[in-house]
């Protein structure tokens, strides 16, 4: 027992020696760390925000033109197509959604922000969102809307001012709208702030628009009703003008497009890939100069009869020593800046178990990798030369 301890022992005295490099391995690590941590987390709160609307749609089936490609990038179809579907058996309701980004004027400043506006039906829960289901009654009336909590302050202090009873009067598109409650999605990186309407206020703030031609049609099932029964019946007899799908690969077509269709997502991973190099670069310019700098201890030891594998045991131990020294400081770094990220942007930034682990398994690996290349010097190391 007393000679696995060894190595570990001697890996961490040698580190403690030099406390200058010890500190600049640690701090390189942590770096590394932040910047896989910020890119996962902010690709993370790509996908994550990009879909709550998706997942907010109260239904199991959702159709859309087939040139639509996401919810930034729509394109409309006739409301006739939805009413064909509603006969389809097992059809228990319908809704339209209107969708399109208008001018929002900020109360306060009165600047111009294009605020993206949701119309639907206030006849029908079409919004699993407790705060559109709440005030849907609200949207019956003329000229009133709803307003997103998550917006950013561009916007003005429309959540702030209407908790504290004040009466929010604005311009959409040059008409008067009032605000008449309160919801939270969070924005996007296309969209900066939702707003919810009816349908008939929608196309009056959207005069440009032209009504029943939507964008998102919600089909809602009966109780035991057969899904995928029900999506091959509708593929079948419904024109290649729409396409229909389930409400969960309606969201995992949204991620699939910032994935893949923008370069957003490449971006993000690419940042993962340079912080893993860069942390491997410095914990390999560590324990090379710790190898050098020993390498007369090192030979010693050789001398002695101690098989590579020991010698290599210690820097592969300094290795993992520095990843979880590393790391430590790196977790609680990344968790501060994600909190200051969500406060300033309303983005869902938030840490998660996978996410750590998967961090600390990267850190493991980038200085095992950066050890493995480190005792290439340690292997060819011959007493008889050093001495």
């Amino acid at each position: 027992m007393t000679q696995k301890k060894k190595p570990l022992f001697l890996s961490w005295l040698q580190l403690r020696k030099e406390r200058a490099r010890l500190l600049v391995a640690i701090a390189g690590i942590s770096f590394a760390d932040v910047l896989m941590f910020l890119q996962m987390g902010f690709r993370g709160a790509l996908f994550s925000s990009a879909v709550e609307f998706h997942h907010s749609l109260n239904g199991e089936i959702v159709m859309l033109s087939s040139r639509s490609r996401s919810l930034i990038s729509l394109d409309r179809f006739t409301e006739r197509r939805l009413y064909q579907a509603a006969g389809i058996t097992g059809v228990a309701s319908v809704s339209p959604i209107y969708l399109n980004a208008i001018q929002w004027r900020n109360p306060e400043n009165k600047e111009i922000w294009d605020i993206y506006a949701i119309g639907i039906n206030p006849e029908h829960q079409v919004l699993n969102i407790p705060g559109v289901e709440a005030n849907r009654e609200q949207l019956r009336q003329p000229d009133t809307a709803l307003f997103n909590l998550g917006s950013r302050q561009e916007f003005g202090a429309i959540a702030q001012q209407f908790q504290a009873g004040e009466t929010i009067i604005t311009e959409i598109n040059e008409r008067q709208v009032q605000i008449q409650g309160l919801f939270k999605l969070s924005p996007t990186f296309g969209i900066n702030a939702y707003l919810v309407t009816s349908d008939i206020n929608f196309l009056r703030m959207a005069d440009f628009r032209q009504g029943g031609l939507i964008d998102v049609g919600v089909v809602k099932l009966q109780p035991g009703a057969d899904v995928q029964a029900v999506l091959t019946e509708m593929r079948s007899r419904l024109p290649d003008d729409v396409k229909v799908m389930t409400r969960d690969d309606y969201a995992k077509a949204e991620v699939a497009f910032w994935n893949a269709s923008t370069p957003v997502g490449y971006t993000f991973d690419l940042g993962v890939v340079i912080a893993f190099i860069v942390g491997g670069v410095i914990v390999y310019q560590i324990l090379y100069s710790d190898v050098t700098d020993h390498l007369p201890e090192y030979a010693t030891l050789k001398a002695m009869g101690f098989r590579d594998r020991y010698l290599l045991m210690v820097v592969f131990q300094e290795a993992l020593i520095l990843a979880i020294l590393g790391f430590i400081p790196g977790t609680a770094i990344a968790l501060g800046i994600y909190r200051i990220t969500n406060f300033a942007t309303m983005l869902p930034m938030a840490m998660d178990l996978g996410r750590i682990v998967f961090v600390l398994i990267l850190t493991a690996i980038m200085s095992s990798f950066s050890a493995a290349m480190a005792m290439r010097k340690l292997q060819a190391a011959d007493p008889a030369d050093i001495f």
